[in-house]
C-alpha cells in the first residue's frame, strides 16, 4: 500500500473511532442527567424508598465527641458561648433555670476574661490550639473501649466548624488548631475499621447568642459567627440563614461522605420544614452514589418533623421503657454535668454506663457515649479509665451485645426506667433482680445487672411453662468469662442459676443459654 494512502486510511479510521466514543460518552451523559433520583425531596418518596440500614443496628456502641473553642474557658458546659451573654432574667427563663439575674457564666466571664464587648467568644478561638491532638491515639482508645462507630461534633451551636470548611472562615483549619480535625479523625478511623459520622448543631446558631449593643455579638464584622439574626428574640429564621445552613450541611456531606449524619434539636422547628425532606433526599441519594447505606439521625422533639421510618430516632440523656421495633439510639455523656470538658466535670461510673448499654440494647437501641477532650487535645485520664473499663467488659461479654437482636421481652425486674429526653437523672440504679435479654443464633443471653448477694439468680421469665419459655429447650448454660461449670434447675417458679464462685467481671453478668 502507498504510504500516503496508508496515512489517510489510518487518519479516517481514527476519526471514526473518536466520533463513535464521543457519541457514546454523550449518550451515557444524557442517561445520567435524565435518570430520576431514587429519593425525591418529599416525604412520600422518602417513606416509600427508605429502609433502616441493618449495619447500624448491629454495631450497638459508638463514641460522640464534643470538642471546640468552648473547651478553652472549660466552665459551665458547651453552652458557655450562649450563657456568657445572658445578663438578664428573660434569657434564663428560656432555659427554665429559675435564675432571676445574670447567668453564672456571664458573671464568671466578666470576672476572669473581662467585658463581653471587649473579650467575646470569638476571642477564645485563637486560644483553642489543640496542640496535643492526635487522631490516631483517640481512635485507638475508642477501639479499645469497644466502640464500633465515632461521631465527632462537626458544627456546634457556636458557629465554629471543626473541619476544613468551604463556606465559613470560622473553621478549625484556618483558625485555632489550624488543622482539619474532622478530616484527620475520619482518616484515622476509617483506616482502623471504624464507621465514621458527623454531627451538626448549626441550625440553632440562629438563636444561640444574645444580641445586645453592649456585647460584641451585634458587631456586623462577626455576624457570620454570631448569626445575622437581629435583637428580636422572636425573629423567625431568615431565608438567608437557612441557605447558609444548607450550604454548610451540603459541604459537610460532599467532602467527608459521613456514614452517619446526626442532627441536634431546632432543625425540627417549623421554620426548617422545607429543609428536612431536602436534606434526607440529598443525603440518601448521596449514599447510593457512594455505594453505601447511610444513617440520618435527629432528636425529632416535635415527633412529626421527620416522619417515623424516615430517619433513626435519637434520644438525648434518656431511654425507652420497652422495646422499639425500629432501631433507635440514646446519646449521653460520660459527664453528668457537661458534654464538653469543664474543670468541675463529674463522671458517671463504668458500671452505670454498662448497665445503660445493656438496657438500651435489650430494647433494640444503640448507645452513643460522649467524651469531652481538653482544649489541648488530650482526653482526661478519668474518662480514659472509664472507656477502658467498658472495653474490658465488652471483651468478655461483647457476644451478648454486638450483632444481637431484641428478644420476645426486654427483661424483668422491679426497677422502672423513665421515658423521654433528659430523663436519665430520674432513674434509679439497676439491681441484681433486674435482668435484660438479648439473643443471637441459638443463644439467649440473660444479663444480670448486679451481683446477687446469695450467689443465685432466679429468672422468672424462664420458668417452666411460662409464656416466653414454652418453646425453649435449654441444652447448656454458661456465664461468660467464667470457666466454672454452672449448676441450674428449671421449675414453675423460674430458672434458678447458681452463679460462679468467682466474679468474672466487675459489673453486669451474662448468663448464656444454649438451645
Amino acid at each position: 500500500m502507498n504510504f500516503r494512502i496508508y496515512k489517510l486510511f489510518t487518519y479516517l479510521l481514527c476519526s471514526i473511532v473518536i466520533l463513535s466514543c464521543n457519541n457514546d460518552k454523550k449518550s451515557n451523559k444524557e442517561v445520567v442527567q435524565t435518570q430520576k433520583p431514587v429519593f425525591e425531596a418529599n416525604w412520600e418518596s422518602i417513606k416509600a424508598n427508605y429502609k433502616d440500614p441493618e449495619w447500624f443496628n448491629q454495631k450497638k456502641f459508638g463514641i460522640f465527641i464534643h470538642w471546640g473553642a468552648y473547651s478553652v474557658p472549660a466552665y459551665g458546659s458547651e453552652w458557655y458561648p450562649r450563657q456568657m451573654y445572658m445578663d438578664t432574667a428573660n434569657f434564663n427563663a428560656q432555659l427554665n433555670t429559675g435564675r432571676k439575674g445574670p447567668s453564672k457564666e456571664y458573671l464568671h466571664h466578666k470576672k476572669i476574661w473581662g467585658d463581653q464587648k471587649d473579650f467575646g467568644y470569638k476571642d477564645f478561638i485563637p486560644m483553642f490550639k489543640g496542640e496535643k491532638f492526635d487522631a490516631n491515639q483517640w481512635i485507638d482508645l475508642f477501639k479499645e473501649a469497644g466502640a464500633k462507630y465515632v461521631i465527632p461534633v462537626a458544627d456546634h451551636h457556636d458557629g465554629f466548624a471543626m473541619y476544613k470548611s468551604n463556606t465559613t472562615r470560622w473553621n478549625a483549619y484556618d483558625m485555632g488548631p489550624k488543622r482539619d480535625v474532622l478530616g484527620e479523625l475520619f482518616t484515622a478511623g476509617r483506616s482502623k475499621g471504624m464507621i465514621m459520622g458527623a454531627s451538626s448543631h448549626f441550625a440553632f446558631n440562629w438563636s444561640f447568642y444574645n444580641k445586645k449593643d453592649h456585647f460584641d455579638t451585634t458587631d456586623p464584622e462577626y455576624a457570620d459567627l454570631y448569626s445575622s439574626k437581629g435583637k428580636d428574640l422572636k425573629e423567625p429564621v431568615s431565608e438567608e440563614f437557612k441557605a447558609r445552613w444548607w450550604d454548610r450541611t451540603k459541604d459537610l456531606i460532599d467532602n467527608y461522605q459521613p456514614d452517619i449524619l446526626w442532627f441536634d434539636f431546632y432543625l425540627d422547628i417549623p421554620d426548617y420544614a422545607d429543609q428536612r425532606p431536602k436534606l434526607a433526599a440529598y443525603y440518601y441519594n448521596k449514599g447510593i452514589e457512594w455505594g453505601k447505606e447511610v444513617v440520618l439521625q435527629d432528636k425529632n422533639f416535635s415527633h412529626e418533623a421527620f416522619p417515623e421510618g424516615t430517619v433513626i430516632y435519637d434520644l438525648e440523656r434518656g431511654k425507652l421503657p420497652g422495646i422499639r421495633k425500629l432501631p433507635w439510639q440514646t446519646d449521653t455523656s460520660i459527664g453528668k454535668n457537661s458534654w464538653s470538658h469543664v474543670t468541675n466535670w463529674k463522671s458517671k461510673t463504668a458500671n452505670e454506663i454498662v448497665d445503660d448499654l445493656v438496657d438500651i440494647v435489650s430494647k433494640n437501641g444503640n448507645l452513643l457515649l460522649n467524651v469531652g477532650p481538653k482544649a489541648d487535645g488530650t482526653i482526661p485520664e478519668d474518662q480514659k479509665e472509664i472507656l477502658l473499663q467498658i472495653g474490658g467488659w465488652l471483651k468478655t461479654n461483647g457476644e451478648a451485645i454486638y450483632d444481637t437482636k431484641y428478644w420476645k421481652t426486654f427483661g424483668e425486674g422491679p426497677t422502672e426506667v423513665k421515658k423521654g429526653h433528659h430523663s436519665e437523672g430520674n432513674n434509679e440504679g439497676l439491681s441484681s433482680k433486674d435482668i435484660r435479654f438479648t439473643t443471637k443464633g441459638n443463644k439467649l443471653y440473660a444479663i444480670v445487672l448486679d451481683w446477687p448477694e446469695d450467689g443465685k439468680v432466679n429468672i422468672t421469665t424462664l420458668a417452666k411453662n411460662a409464656e416466653y419459655a414454652k418453646d425453649l429447650n435449654i441444652s447448656n448454660i454458661e456465664v461468660l468469662g467464667s470457666s466454672e461449670k454452672i449448676e441450674w434447675t428449671q421449675n414453675d417458679q423460674g430458672l434458678l442459676v447458681n452463679m460462679p464462685k468467682v466474679k468474672p467481671t466487675d459489673f453486669a453478668y451474662v448468663i448464656a443459654l444454649s438451645f
